[in-house]
């Protein structure tokens, strides 16, 4: 089952119905890159670029009747959890979204939490074999644009920023739309400490690391029988486990879409560890809507490259999983509002389903 689905996310900005509408879109190294493409509600951008051994970023943009569907799912400890989130979590909003009760935050709710039972459940059936996977996880972000409506959706520390218009000046603002579950965030880390008041040990810093407070996946911190042998001594956890530490449930925003909103920058936490809200939007305000997901990317090696005191060009000549000493994987997702598309409500052409990952 896990199997199926992870040759089925291998296929590489391939669409699988329809209507992809591309410009440029190819491959250069580690970074992967579909230049401008067409959904329901106006243009889109989006690119990839590998540093772990594996790529552990897995992204989906879906567009059909309930409108439009925009998914980055940064996995952690491995890509499992991300691939099976890219496959499962669609098709479950899609399925539960598809009743009488539509698009609301309760079912989008409700897909993140039966994607979460559905890795679970694979965990289960495969302690004896794969007892890694319960060691897996993955931060989600999702946006869905319904009836001139931004739901926004996350687990974790991917980012939504708005790009959008001040007035008539020309200006731009950039606001930042999702909610961040990072514990290196002191409203997270005291969050963390009110659930759980007997576990002094809960905001520490680990390798390095601060811990995200919710996630889909990361078992073994939500069920203590998989909280032992045989996962690998160091993710196990020591001191009694009387609640889950994580949870599935994501926190939900609604932004209504004001004629103003010029566009959508969903990115995984490898953008934003180097590029602030206000530069983001900046570079994309300042140049074409095509290759806006690639020089996002660009923008961000660069200061990666800045802060190690080295060269750009010498960065882009370090392989994947020596690249992730420099940089994390980083998915970036552009879509630009086009309002009279989006205010029509209906889908123009057959849907438009593109996934995207790099080979393994």
């Amino acid at each position: 089952m896990l199997g199926a689905s992870m040759k089925l996310i291998s296929c590489c900005w391939k669409p699988f119905d329809g209507n992809a509408d591309a410009g440029r879109e190819g491959r250069e190294g580690l970074l992967r890159f579909r230049d401008l493409g067409r959904y329901a509600g106006g243009d889109f951008s989006m690119a990839v670029i590998q540093a772990n051994q594996v790529l552990e970023d897995q992204s989906q943009i879906e567009s059909g009747p309930f409108g439009t569907f925009v998914g980055v799912y940064d996995g952690h400890g491995g890509p499992d959890a991300a691939r099976y989130v890219c496959d499962h979590l669609f098709r479950n909003f899609r399925d539960i979204s598809s009743g009488a009760q539509g698009v609301t935050c309760d079912t989008i709710q409700r897909a993140f939490l039966t994607t979460e039972d559905g890795f679970t459940s694979i965990v289960s059936d495969l302690w004896t074999t794969q007892p890694h996977l319960a060691t897996v996880g993955s931060c989600c972000l999702v946006g869905v644009i319904c009836q001139q409506t931004l739901y926004v959706a996350s687990l974790g520390d991917s980012r939504v920023v708005l790009g959008k218009k001040v007035g008539n000046t020309g200006g731009i603002a950039a606001i930042q739309l999702s909610n961040e579950h990072n514990a290196n965030l002191e409203p997270v880390r005291q969050e963390l400490k009110e659930l759980h008041p007997n576990d002094p040990q809960i905001v520490v810093l680990k390798h390095g690391v601060w811990r995200v407070s919710r996630s889909i996946g990361d078992v073994y911190m939500k069920h203590a029988k998989y909280n032992r042998e045989p996962i690998n001594a160091k993710f196990r956890i020591s001191e009694p486990m009387n609640k889950p530490i994580l949870t599935a449930t994501p926190s939900i925003v609604t932004h209504p879409l004001h004629p103003n909103d010029s566009f959508l920058i969903f990115a995984s936490d490898g953008l934003w560890e180097h590029l602030s809200n206000e530069k983001a939007v900046e570079i994309v305000q300042s140049h074409p809507h095509a290759g806006s997901a690639k020089r996002l990317i660009k923008a961000a090696l660069q200061e990666a490259a800045r802060k190690r005191e080295m060269r750009y060009s010498d960065l882009r000549r370090i392989d994947k999983k020596v690249r992730r000493h420099f940089h994390d994987d980083i998915t970036v997702i552009v879509l630009f509002l086009n309002h009279d598309l989006i205010s029509r409500g209906s889908i123009q052409g057959p849907p438009l389903s593109i996934r995207c990952a790099l080979e393994h």
